[in-house]
């Protein structure tokens, strides 16, 4: 028998079907014509039956060989009986119309369904699973024979050859992917199934499945599509898009099933396909059936069993396994908003080119999420659907690959999803990880779109006019913000109680000198600093600033900010934060579009001041600065495109910024901040040994934050020092004060932080109740320590100061419901406050009265008081009978039931609870808009809340540095400042403060700079001897002095210091092109340009970078320099000798050295740790390479050549061997004087004695000189 030729339609008239194979004959499977509804159902009868008949395969088979005869072998209860003409065709051609299909034409259910049920109804024979009658439509077929050159199939029971039946409009050519044109006739002659027959229809179908159909048949391909595309796949259930219907999302359009919509011709065949989709001609029944006519076997039954056609072919790919340029071409080349492709100089990463062409192939929300992604490309979107924030693309893959996030499909792209609830948690990862945050959040319930829709009907026809019907059916979302590492202002996302700065950046050169504009936020607390300054040429108030923020993020003008700008941002943040190249003008406004926008947004009302006038102090002196105001356009554009600008700007919490306070307070200088070590360690960049960390010891976030910038700004007045020491021993003196304030207030929210969430409506009501209950601590502790002192300290002047809150906080504590907004996270205002809410719950309540009513009425109409209301899910309100009432209305819809009851909706019941539900709805908005005004209310006594946040910070400041002071142990003392004509520093045995808690035998020593000794000691000893401790500890001791503290050690006596500057380590700048040398240098001008005679200055090895004669060279004239014209206190350590002995007559030079005890046999150094006076005898670097594990062969040799070839030594030998020469001798044989002078000192009288250079060097120089001879 020859095999069955794919795409050939034959037919025949089949005979008269009897009742019986009316009943049992091919069932007519109508699903498509019915409907969503319908289609669901089948989905759901092949997801509930996973082995069952193959109907889509049978379907397919079905419109490929469309005659009565072919339609009835495809169906699966062909065999048994449709007539007894029909029996016989039957077993003869089923071998002949059952051919392998190409995997490319397996239609999804619904289509196939459809197909099947077209076949079905030309065969006139009656489904009684789907209640259809015998259908009039005259049997046809598709043509196709003759194009492809077929002979017609012989029936062997009739001797006749069928003819093709003539089609119903006109003769086409077989396309296996149906166009358009053939699913409207199909929807035009089908007609929707009513639901009585749809409920028959399920119990019909169970009775209709058999198990040796599924043996014969094996799983069908089309359950398995459902299978895991819709429930493997589907992460997110999201009963709210209208678009998005879980079990038919997976359905193939006739467009998207067909390579072109314009071809008509089919495929092409692979031969090695139809290899793997061998089917078997005939049913297993049918197989075994005795033939009299025929006793040999049949050649064509053989056939093996249906083999699955590889994924790839037999249905569409899945989106999480094709790359995303394969399903959206325009990735492939990507391009910004402007259309400049990467690497171009105007190209912006920030946005994507997305064709209108592509627009028109997108669904609904494909155009909703793209809208929103070509804005912010290089940002991740999580975008809420349902209970779930979900990733798509690009994003998907990146989740998937940093946090191996389960990667799956939605609709036509990627995508990974993450619960609701941990939103903040994968934030913080993603934001750590350096990425921008976009949240898109719905701005609707379900419920609330259809109230939408139900009041949009009257204007129906002119959305369906403009073809936006579908994309009104969406959940309406909306970008809510976007979250970013400078720019966090949610608490639950803020993992540091640190301030974390977005900082705006412009750069302008002015005769030949750097001019700063910066404009900085610290968003979580919305405070805004402005700042303009003129710079040197070594950006040295640009540093400092840097490294006291150390920002978060950058915003800087693209091609405007010049090399050694970025060069020191570069250096001087973290690799996590995130810079932002801005255009200039259009998103880095200039000053006039910046005073331009915030009049015409109204970010500052006022009821007394307009305008201008409106504007916070600190921006109305800002106006006449373009380079601050340009800064602070840049800053509020930025916030606007984050959608944060109205919450943080209208706060109106701005003033003025200075990173080099002169005049107020001592000056630590980027560089200082960094070898000291402040705020970050050199070993891990940690806060572990800083000094931060040993006086951080404040129990409120706003007091840590306050006491950084003490920190950053330590007083340079006395008497603001000494009244806050004064502070400090009251406190040391009465320790009730600490105790009362640290159990009192240690639990404290952010207060500082929160209240400005306050102002921007976006607090939750669990944390505006903290925040009240915060405030009435405060002003419960501020009573109790009122008791202390009320008198002229600072303690008693912050105490008198605090703002009375009582009276605010007595109108919130009746406001509404603490319990419930504690618990239940609702806002829920006491009866009478608001009339509106108040109006609303009194509907809601009107409404659950009726439904009383009616479940009472219905138990007393069954005489059963088991009857109640059951929520089943979305489904609220249920009427739960039991199962033995039978007499139920028939006008009652039957819900759910279980083996005991029933559930029902009555006509009433529904109304009520759609009802109740509108007014739910209803009631949620009004309790937003209640909640919206609470925070308005409470923000209009935002001063109030601000002056009582920084009260609490300045006293929690006040007792950490209390509590530091007596951690230091003993001995410690008070440092005493003196106002003396020259500057002192003197401290006995002081030990190093931020070491005392990890070395515990540290051995203290005595510094004397200044006053009546030498104002500068030149240092010198070996190697690891401690000359660096010694350095660095002299100035924390400073620091810690000017900032208020005692100090570990046994007497302190010192002026004022206006600035403290270093040189210590080395290193280089590769990316500056800066070698070490360059390095030194560059640092030591800026000492010698900067310092002052009140400031304290430390060296470390000067020289060192160049060879030993220009490093000697240099350090003997930076030496000399500040030792004779600046006049500074410091340490200047190094290894050159030689300089003790040239210096040794120099009034402010003093030697010093590190004791040690060496052992040169042993080639060992005892390192003692005590500064004492005189000069090393030497670096004993052997030694140390000795100690080190080196070679004793290398050490030898270095040995060796030390000796023949050390150039210092040599130097030093010289000049003690000119001081022995003598010029001549006296009569009576006494020396006349040594002929020996100091470079240093020739140098000095040749530039005095120089026309019009008599002031060079000054008053002080010549003094400093007139001594250095007299001591000759």
């Amino acid at each position: 028998m020859p095999r069955g030729v794919e795409g050939n339609e034959v037919a025949s008239t089949p005979k008269p079907s009897s009742a019986k194979g009316a009943k049992k004959g091919t069932p007519t499977l109508q699903q498509q014509s019915s409907g969503k509804t319908q289609q669901r159902s089948i989905l759901g009868f092949f997801a509930k039956k996973p082995a069952a008949v193959p109907a889509a395969e049978n379907a397919s088979s079905a419109v490929r060989s469309s005659s009565p005869v072919e339609a009835a072998a495809s169906s699966p209860m062909a065999g048994k009986g449709i007539g007894n003409g029909g029996k016989v065709a039957l077993r003869k051609d089923r071998a002949d119309i059952v051919t392998p299909v190409p995997s490319s034409d397996i239609g999804d259910v619904g289509d196939d369904a459809v197909l099947s049920s077209a076949a079905g109804k030309r065969n006139g024979t009656f489904n009684k699973e789907n209640g259809l009658l015998p259908s009039p439509v005259t049997p046809s077929g598709l043509d196709g024979a003759d194009e492809r050159g077929e002979e017609p199939v012989k029936d062997e029971d009739s001797d006749a050859v069928m003819a093709s039946s003539p089609p119903r409009k006109a003769r086409k050519s077989v396309n296996y992917a149906e166009s358009d044109q053939e699913d409207d006739e199909d929807e035009e002659v089908f007609r929707p199934i009513s639901a009585n027959t749809t409920k028959s229809r399920v119990s019909k179908r169970r009775k209709f499945i058999s198990d040796d159909e599924d043996e014969e048949f094996g799983i069908d391909g089309a359950a398995d599509d459902v299978d895991e595309d819709d429930m493997d796949d589907f992460i997110v259930p999201d009963d709210s898009d209208a678009e998005v219907v879980p079990k038919k999302r997976k359905r193939k359009s006739a467009g998207a099933s067909k390579p072109s919509k314009k071809s008509s011709s089919p495929p092409p065949v692979n031969e090695d396909e139809d290899g793997d989709l061998d089917m078997p001609s005939v049913s297993t029944a049918q197989q075994w059936k005795f033939d009299p006519a025929n006793i040999k076997p049949s050649t064509s039954s053989a056939r093996p069993k249906p083999k699955r056609a590889p994924s790839s072919q037999e249905k569409k790919p899945k989106a999480h396994t094709t790359e995303p340029e394969q399903r959206y071409p325009w990735l492939a080349n990507l391009r910004d908003a402007d259309g400049n492709p990467p690497g171009h100089p105007d190209y912006d990463p920030r946005t994507i080119y997305i064709p209108p062409l592509a627009w028109n192939k997108f669904s609904p929300f494909e155009k909703q999420y793209w809208e929103i992604k070509q804005k912010f490309w290089d940002t991740i979107v999580f975008f809420k659907k349902g209970k779930f924030y979900e990733l798509y693309e690009n994003d998907a893959t990146i989740g998937h690959q940093l946090f191996d996030l389960k990667l799956t499909d939605r609709v036509n792209m990627r995508m990974v999803g993450v619960p609701e609830a941990s939103l903040d948690m994968w934030a913080n990862q993603f934001v750590a990880k350096g990425y921008k945050i976009a949240r898109v959040d719905q701005m609707e319930t379900a419920l609330g779109k259809e109230m939408r829709e139900r009041d949009a009907k009257p204007s129906s026809k002119v959305v369906k006019s403009t073809g936006k019907d579908k994309e009104n059916k969406v959940i309406r979302r909306e970008l809510s913000a976007v979250l970013t590492a400078g720019t966090l202002v949610d608490g639950g996302m803020l993992q540091d109680d640190m301030s974390t700065f977005c900082v705006a950046i412009k750069e302008f050169e002015k005769d030949d000198r750097p001019v700063f504009g910066i404009a900085f936020v610290d968003a979580a607390t919305a405070q805004f600093h402005i700042s303009e300054f003129v710079d040197d040429v070594d950006m040295t108030r640009f540093e400092t600033f840097v490294a006291q923020t150390r920002p978060g993020e950058l915003l800087l003008e693209k091609s405007c900010i010049s090399a050694r700008a970025l060069r020191i941002l570069k250096n001087n943040t973290s690799p996590t934060t995130i810079w932002n190249y801005l255009k200039p003008g259009k998103e880095f406004w200039d000053a006039d579009v910046t005073i331009r926008e915030l009049d015409a947004n109204d970010y500052f009302v006022s009821e007394d001041d307009k305008g201008a006038q409106a504007w916070p102090a600190a921006l109305r002196e800002a106006k006449q600065k373009e380079m601050a105001m340009s800064a602070f356009g840049a800053l509020c554009q930025y916030l606007r495109m984050l959608k944060i600008d109205r919450d943080l700007v209208s706060l109106g919490n701005v003033s003025w910024y200075d990173p080099i306070r002169k005049a107020t307070s001592l000056v630590l200088d980027g560089q200082s901040l960094i070898n000291l070590e402040i705020f970050a360690n050199s070993f891990d960049g940690g806060v572990d040994g800083t000094l931060f960390a040993m006086l951080n010891r404040c129990v409120t976030p706003f007091g840590k934050r306050m006491l950084r910038q003490w920190i950053c700004h330590p007083l340079a007045d006395a008497r603001k020092i000494n009244a806050r020491l004064d502070a400090v021993d009251a406190l040391l003196a009465d320790p009730s004060v600490t105790q009362r304030f640290t159990a009192s207030l240690s639990k404290l929210p952010d207060l500082e932080r929160l209240i400005s969430r306050v102002h921007a409506g976006r607090c939750k009501p669990s944390d505006f109740v903290k925040v009240i209950e915060g405030f009435e601590q405060i002003d419960y502790t501020m009573s109790l320590l009122r008791e202390f002192g009320a008198g002229d300290g600072v303690i008693g002047q912050l105490i008198s100061s605090m703002p009375d809150m009582s009276k605010i906080l007595r109108h919130w504590k009746d406001a509404f419901d603490h319990e419930k907004a504690r618990k239940e996270g609702l806002l829920i205002p006491a009866p009478g406050v608001e009339s509106d809410f108040d109006g609303s719950q009194e509907e809601i309540d009107d409404v659950l009265q009726r439904l009383d009513k009616l479940l009472h009425d219905a138990r007393r109409q069954f005489g059963s008081s088991a009857i109640c209301f059951r929520d089943n899910g979305k489904e609220i309100y249920q009427l739960e009978v039991p199962i033995k009432i039978k007499n139920v209305p028939k006008s009652w819809d039957q819900m759910s039931a279980t083996a005991k009851v029933k559930r029902y909706y009555t006509p009433e019941l529904r109304k009520l609870v759609r009802e109740l539900q509108e007014a739910q709805e209803t009631h949620g908005q009004i309790a937003k808009e209640v909640a919206g005004r609470f925070f308005a209310r409470f923000d209009e006594d935002y001063a109030t809340w601000l002056a009582a946040v920084k009260g609490v910070a300045h006293l929690d400041c006040l007792i950490s540095l209390a509590r530091a002071s007596a951690a230091l142990g003993t001995p410690s003392c008070r440092p005493e400042f003196v106002e003396t004509g020259r500057t002192t520093v003197e401290f006995e045995e002081l030990r190093h403060p931020c070491m005392l808690a990890s070395v515990q035998d540290f051995i203290p020593n005595d510094v004397r700079l200044g006053g009546e000794s030498p104002n500068i000691d030149l240092m010198t000893g070996a190697n690891a001897s401690g000359k660096s401790t010694i350095l660095r500890m002299t100035c924390i001791a400073v620091i810690l002095a000017q900032i208020g503290t005692h100090l570990p050690c046994t007497s302190a006596r010192l002026t004022p210091i206006d600035r403290i500057m270093s040189r210590l380590g080395a290193n280089d700048n590769i990316f500056g092109a800066q070698s070490t040398f360059f390095v030194e240098l560059s640092e030591t001008k800026k000492i010698l340009s900067e310092s002052s005679p009140r400031s304290l200055v430390i060296l470390d090895e000067l020289g060192r970078g160049t060879s030993s004669h220009d490093g000697i060279a240099v350090a003997q004239a930076v030496l000399h320099h500040l030792a004779s014209h600046t006049g500074c206190v410091g340490f200047f350590a190094t290894h050159y000798r030689s300089l003790a002995a040239e210096f040794e007559p120099h009034p402010e030079v003093r030697a010093v050295r590190m004791r040690i005890n060496v052992d040169d046999e042993a080639r060992r150094v005892t390192f003692l740790y005590r500064l004492e006076d005189g000069v090393a005898e030497g670096s004993f670097g052997m030694h140390c390479a000795a100690m080190c594990g080196i070679p004793a062969k290398v050490v030898e040799g270095a040995e060796e050549a030390a000796r023949r070839w050390e150039h210092t030594s040599r130097l030093g030998e010289s000049v003690e061997e000119a001081r022995r020469k003598r010029i001549g001798s006296g009569a009576d044989g006494e020396d006349q004087g040594s002929c020996y002078f100091p470079l240093g000192m020739q140098s000095d009288v040749a530039w005095y004695l120089r026309e019009d250079l008599a002031e060079w060097g000054g008053q002080r120089g010549l003094e400093v000189l007139r001594k250095a001879i007299e001591s000759l």
